[in-house]
């Protein structure tokens, strides 16, 4: 249904869908792509909320909170449990509903569960979506949710979905900026490869302060024992102290990838997670997180990078990784 719809603008609105449209990150996401930070300040915005039959209330009062936000560029919002409906004709979609991990099960458990969503979510949008829809999955195990439903979207270029590792990047500048005493924005050329999950690699090989190599900055056994680890872990770390998983945090970051995605870097280095290609040795296909910079509307993976034997175990620990997930997903299809 539409919840609302607002008088029509000179530039025609973007659409935008948000899978998990009730939950914690979506309600922190939503407030900010309507705000004009994702897509510009004069670009008018659609939202559609998509969700399962039993959060469409919890959906529906969000839509009743973007509407009394009387938000300039936001020119309707729609809420739905319909897959196709929720697709139809968008250019932006951030799937963030998953279904978390139970008590007693494995991440396996999760995939397969995870399968089963991400496959008819790729078909849904295979059918239905603009030929130019930019796909971003949040929901976890995110990298093989995105491969998933890149396979089943099989008309749409696999390079148009994406996994979130902004995130585990932004941690990354967070944890430097603390123990170096500078802004965040002061750093350059980080990156995280590999996997969202506690095998990736945080790297400071090539990271700059101001021009100056980091690595001459920091203890050595610092960035092994509690850097690498630390951010690996983080969101196991906010859980312990909050009592909820990220989600303020997660949105943030959803929205640092697709402005990125969209306006791009400006030479500026960033993490994302696309299907590879066959760089620095990951199978082709596996969705990967890599060093970027944005370009006139696409990711350029940073290449020719030396990679030196203490990175190079720590990336192909996450291969393994993603090629076992690959071979769970693959079943499921």
């Amino acid at each position: 249904m539409t919840a609302f719809a607002t008088s029509s603008s000179a530039k025609t609105p973007v659409k935008v869908t948000v899978t998990g449209a009730a939950g914690n990150i979506a309600y922190s996401l939503l407030w900010r792509v309507a705000a004009g930070d994702v897509f510009g300040p004069d670009q008018p915005v659609e939202l559609t909320l998509l969700e399962i039959p039993d959060a469409m209330q919890a959906a529906e009062g969000t839509a009743m909170e973007l509407a009394d936000s009387a938000m300039p560029l936001l020119k309707g919002v729609n809420v739905t449990d319909n897959q196709r409906a929720g697709f139809e004709g968008t250019n932006a979609a951030f799937l963030v509903g998953a279904k978390p991990r139970g008590k007693g099960e494995s991440r396996s458990d999760m995939l397969e569960a995870n399968g089963r969503i991400f496959i008819e979510q790729g078909k849904a949008l295979n059918d239905g979506a603009a030929q130019d829809v930019r796909v971003l999955v949040v929901g976890n195990p995110a990298n093989t949710n995105a491969y998933i439903a890149s396979k089943a979207a099989g008309d749409v270029p696999a390079e148009q979905f994406n996994a979130l590792m902004r995130l585990d990047h932004n941690r990354s500048l967070s944890m430097l900026s603390q123990k170096l005493d500078a802004a965040p924005e002061e750093f350059s050329r980080v990156v995280v490869w590999g996997n969202h999950s506690d095998t990736q690699f945080p790297d400071l090989t090539y990271a700059q302060l101001r021009g100056e190599n980091v690595s001459d900055q920091i203890d050595q056994n610092w960035y092994t024992e509690e850097f690498i680890p630390r951010v690996a872990k983080r969101g196991a770390e906010i859980i312990e102290v909050r009592g909820k998983s990220s989600a303020a945090s997660a949105a943030s970051a959803a929205v640092d990838h697709i402005r990125d995605w969209v306006q791009g870097t400006d030479g500026r280095w960033t993490t994302v997670a696309l299907p590879s290609t066959g760089e620095y040795g990951v199978d082709e296909g596996l969705v990967f997180g890599f060093p970027v910079i944005g370009v006139g509307g696409k990711w350029q993976v940073v290449e020719d990078l030396e990679i030196n034997d203490f990175q190079r175990p720590r990336i192909d620990a996450n291969i393994e990784a993603l090629r076992e997930e690959a071979k769970v997903a693959d079943a499921l299809s």
